[in-house]
């Protein structure tokens, strides 16, 4: 097979190192308005006191940070001391088994779940730094120099909690929405969780799921919690009692149809569950409510990527292109009412729009591309791109150098928070794009800024980190006058 993207190896060799608070190298000039802090975090440390792993999903989470705005660029770099973390530096050992490596005595958590790494996502909410792993409890950080805090536990909440790595926040109330799926193969629930504006839970409601399902996202509109059920099944039986990993007890069935599961908010009920299809969603856009109807955006594959995620450094080398699709939604009828689909030509992950539109109408969103979707071979992202609906399709792009890779989830930074209205809803804001990048030629790691409204200009500005550090999932901006 064909190397579509040569030194990716280097982003997986030996661990990041920690760092900072300290100061970055800046080449280029960084707007005015651009003042708070990025976190960025993923999967970082591979090897484990000689165990090796070989999927994405398994390393030790890092969380990045770039503060801005008050002196010169500073950033920062710390593994989160998970309970999986101090236990096994502990003993000098590798202890759990991870979402994609299994090994000889190997351990699940309380016998029945991954111990979480925490390198899935991180969010500001409520006065706290949060990051999240898959099914557990997030670990509260010290927002400046990242040092772990404790497991925060919401005040009600506990270890056997199922608590997802994606929750949703509400820009209009404030509120955090988020949900756990319990694997139980006879009887697997949904869980939903609602936070008011200051992190206190303000309901907590359950549903039983046709089918353990993996959901890895969901979205928000004024009325409901959105999923988009793939029928991508957990096999607990494997997992429990045949040693095997959660990636090899995963199964994709789609005869069995995916569905979209629609919440009231207010209730936690199951308002409606409308057949969708036979793909697979990762990762959803957006939702928002236009009058009694409901239109959802999401990113539909033909087949899930967690499989490209295996084989360490060799990702991505069957990946298949994605859909951007838009679905007009009955709620009252349980129907679909208008399904457009746009095909992106390239595989395609991580959208993001003005968080200040969450929830809201939105036309415009930016998301990574890979290039050499469809030519066997090793690939990786290198491409950003801003799509818009009242364009049809993609409407600009950047791409970066050669050897360059964009290493994580952009962030959109408006140049004017807080000033949507109703009737610029829909209206692609001023602002930057910033991204992470990997150089695999030099090994080193850059955050770039570009004007989001035109990609293909290239980095307003390029901020060059002390050390090179992992290749990120999520990520997320907390505007200056959130940390005060």
């Amino acid at each position: 097979m064909s190397d579509f993207a040569p030194g990716l190896e280097a982003a997986f060799g030996a661990p990041p190192r920690e760092f900072g608070p300290g100061p970055v190298a800046v080449e280029g000039a960084l707007p005015e308005f651009l003042r708070g802090s990025l976190y960025l975090v993923g999967p970082a440390r591979f090897d484990c006191f000689g165990q090796r792993y070989r999927h994405w999903l398994d390393g030790d989470g890092m969380v990045v940070a770039l503060h801005l705005g008050q002196g010169p660029p500073r950033a920062a770099a710390r593994y989160v001391r998970t309970e999986k973390w101090v236990e096994e530096e502990g003993a000098g050992r590798a202890i759990y088994r991870t979402f994609g490596t299994a090994f000889p005595g190997d351990r699940l958590r309380r016998g029945r779940a991954l111990a979480s790494p925490a390198n899935v996502s991180v969010l500001p909410f409520a006065g706290r730094l949060l990051v999240f792993g898959e099914q557990g409890l997030p670990y509260e950080l010290d927002p400046s120099d990242l040092g772990t805090r404790a497991r925060c536990d919401f005040g009600c909440l506990n270890e056997a909690t199922p608590f997802a790595a994606h929750p949703a926040v509400d820009p209009q109330t404030g509120e955090m929405v988020n949900f756990g799926v319990s694997f139980a193969a006879d009887r697997p629930l949904l869980h939903l969780f609602r936070f008011d504006r200051e992190g206190r839970l303000a309901a907590r409601s359950r549903a039983e799921l046709a089918h353990p399902y993996s959901v890895h996202d969901f979205s928000l509109s004024r009325r409901y919690a959105v999923f988009a059920l793939s029928p991508y099944l957990l096999d607990v039986a494997a997992m429990l009692e045949h040693g095997a990993t959660v990636a090899e007890s995963l199964r994709f069935e789609p005869e069995l149809g995916a569905r979209l599961a629609l919440f009231d908010r207010a209730t936690g009920e199951l308002a409606a569950s409308i057949p969708i299809g036979d793909g697979y969603c990762l990762h959803q856009v957006n939702a928002f409510d236009d009058g009694e109807e409901l239109v959802v955006d999401l990113l539909e594959l033909e087949e899930p990527v967690y499989p490209d995620y295996d084989g360490l450094p060799e990702l991505f080398t069957r990946v298949r292109p994605a859909h951007v699709v838009r679905l007009r939604v009955d709620p009252a009828a349980g129907r679909i009412i208008e399904r457009r689909a746009v095909g992106a030509g390239l595989a395609a992950d991580f959208p993001v729009i003005d968080p200040q539109l969450s929830g809201l109408p939105a036309d415009v969103f930016w998301m990574l591309a890979i290039a050499e979707t469809g030519r066997p071979g090793r690939k990786f992202f290198d491409r950003l791109q801003r799509f818009d609906w009242r364009a049809g399709g993609v409407a600009d792009q950047y791409v970066p150098p050669p050897w360059h890779y964009l290493a994580g989830e952009p962030v959109f930074v408006p140049a004017h928070a807080g000033s949507v209205g109703s009737g610029a809803a829909s209206a692609a804001q001023a602002g930057v794009v910033l991204c992470p990048e990997f150089d695999a030629e030099r090994c080193e790691s850059a955050f770039v800024v570009l004007d989001a409204l035109d990609l293909a200009r290239g980095p307003l500005a390029r901020l060059v980190l002390p050390s090179p550090v992992q290749l990120g999932f999520h990520a997320a901006f907390a505007p200056a006058e959130a940390n005060r």
